[in-house]
């Protein structure tokens, strides 16, 4: 896929290094290219349920802010991306060291960005899959404020 800064990886990385929650959460940036993102989160006892499984809300945030990145690889240094619709399946309880997410764009837009997320529980060697996401991301242009 062709991108349109050739400061996407920047403009990544700041989308986590700025976005308040995504800091509170521990959401890292594992690697990017165009049309792509991965992610990682080192799991910690705030990440879990009452019965010692990482949060459903843990596992969305992941798969929302790492296809927010995979379209934001894609888009002008003008534009940024915000969530319009959001699909996500459980496969799986997720127990386990870390988390790995992988989101790829399946449908580049000028005005909408379908993506597909996959996130990956990881225990030692292991990793298993436990969440499908689709995500479709509005494009929007900065607007300078008056």
């Amino acid at each position: 896929m062709e991108t349109r800064s050739a400061n996407y990886r920047a403009m990544v990385q700041d989308i986590v290094d700025t976005a308040p929650f995504i800091q509170e959460v521990g959401i890292r940036v594992a690697d990017v290219g165009p049309g792509w993102c991965e992610m990682e989160l080192p799991l910690l006892p705030r990440h879990l349920q009452q019965n010692g499984y990482v949060h459903a809300g843990v596992l969305a945030t992941l798969a929302d802010h790492t296809a927010g990145s995979a379209a934001t690889s894609l888009v002008a240094p003008n534009e940024y991306v915000l969530s319009a619709e959001f699909n996500m399946s459980l496969l799986r309880a997720a127990k386990g060291e870390r988390l790995r997410c992988r989101a790829e764009v399946i449908k580049p837009g000028s005005r909408l960005i379908v993506t597909e997320s996959s996130v990956y529980v990881v225990s030692g060697e292991q990793s298993t899959l436990v969440v499908k996401a689709r995500i479709t991301l509005a494009v929007l242009e900065r607007r300078e404020e008056p």
